[in-house]
């Protein structure tokens, strides 16, 4: 029955791309099919075999050692602000990101990051039938986030038409950057966090392939990657990544304090005035899209109200959600509901975005704004995809 579910909600989720397709006779069919067994495969490896097994408990390992680093210094700073027993979430989730940054940003200053990115992008390439700069992209807002990755081809982002650039946003929207999964394992297991983020990056090439379909000439299909074009010493970089993790925390922080209290009071108005929250009434809405997803009848309004709350607020309201009524839930349901919220897919990325582009090329960015909406709606189904992909597993 499950697979049968499955594979009605594949069919419905390349059809809702199709319905906006811009021009259908492009689509090239076989890299989709191929991206869906290799997508079916991966999913496998990493859930159902000890080999993956091996693979998600490495990287577990790697982040909670690395998390237990960051809290060396977050204990200098801040020792004693709380009481004994009690895990702030500003402390431990999300002060953490200032440490993964710094790292993030050695690595990217000794040239491995841009290395790997480009190489694995120029594989995926090969794979996905789509250019060069596309692929590098996918791979890129992966590691060093959506705003960050634009900055690394900001050389070329003049020349691109509306179309590649769309393809580029939506990869970007997809992805999550690697300084925030550490944040995100300690609210959901590490094991759909990285299958979550190895199949949104193929999810994002057959969405927009479908959405949005284009053939790239060799003449055009360049890689112009330059993530360090402004060179700089070891510590004046070092300043520069530490600094960018505490305003994303900062930033993650004040956005989770302005959404959570407005759900809170949003809730308490509906469920006065309808004897119902509002998170509630949109887990009916959801609640289709949860039963595509393999989700039983059972659960789907629950799931489909976090499924909305990530969409409309973030994944980090969500998550917090999901972690709460965990109880609630099948060990099923968790697993695709969790795979289901790791991407920026929602209404705040739009904005982001937009803003990141437009701060290196105006232009570009007002073209991104004009596709918001058509863009928040290839990254939901590429979350969609994914959890699907998922249901066939679990």
């Amino acid at each position: 029955m499950k697979y049968l579910v499955g594979i009605l909600g594949l069919l419905i989720v390349f059809g809702l791309a199709f319905l906006i397709s811009k021009d259908r006779k492009e689509i090239k069919y076989k890299p989709l099919f191929v991206m869906v067994i290799l997508q079916l495969l991966l999913a496998i490896v990493l859930l159902n075999t000890k080999f993956g097994f091996v693979i998600i408990d490495a990287i577990a390992t790697t982040f909670s050692t690395l998390l237990d680093y960051a809290s060396a210094g977050i204990a200098f700073v801040f020792g004693g602000i709380a009481n004994d027993g009690e895990a702030p979430f500003f402390l431990t989730v999300l002060l953490p990101i200032v440490f993964i940054s710094a790292l993030i940003g050695i690595l990217q200053h000794i040239k491995v990051l841009p290395f790997v990115m480009k190489w694995i992008g120029l594989g995926l390439s090969k794979i996905n039938g789509m250019g060069k700069l596309e692929s590098y992209n996918a791979v890129a807002s992966a590691i060093v986030g959506q705003s960050e990755v634009f900055i690394t081809v900001k050389k070329q982002l003049d020349k691109l038409p509306p179309h590649r650039l769309y393809t580029l946003c939506t990869s970007a929207m997809s992805t999550v950057s690697m300084s925030i999964v550490g944040a995100y394992m300690t609210m959901i297991e590490p094991k759909y966090v990285v299958t979550a983020i190895v199949l949104n990056l193929f999810g994002g090439f057959m969405i927009a392939s479908i959405i949005n379909p284009y053939k790239v000439t060799p003449e055009t299909d360049l890689l112009e990657a330059d993530p360090d074009e402004e060179k700089q010493t070891f510590f004046e970089m070092l300043g520069e990544y530490i600094l960018d993790g505490f305003k994303v925390a900062v930033i993650v922080g004040a956005m989770l304090i302005g959404f959570v209290a407005l759900m809170e009071g949003i809730d308490s108005v509906f469920e006065m005035i309808f004897d119902v929250t509002f998170q509630h009434l949109l887990g009916y809405v959801f609640a289709p899209f949860a039963f595509i997803m393999g989700i039983p009848a059972s659960e789907v309004v629950s799931a489909g109200g976090i499924m909305a709350t990530k969409m409309v607020t973030n994944e980090f309201v969500a998550m917090m959600n999901l972690s709460e009524m965990a109880s609630e839930f099948s060990p099923r349901t968790l697993g695709i509901v969790s795979v289901f919220l790791v991407s920026f897919a929602n209404f705040s990325s739009i904005g982001i975005l937009s803003g990141a582009v437009k701060g290196l090329n105006e232009k570009q960015g007002n073209v991104v704004a004009r596709f918001g909406l058509r863009l928040l709606y290839g990254a939901v189904l590429v979350s969609f995809l994914s959890a699907i992909i998922v249901s066939f597993i679990l």
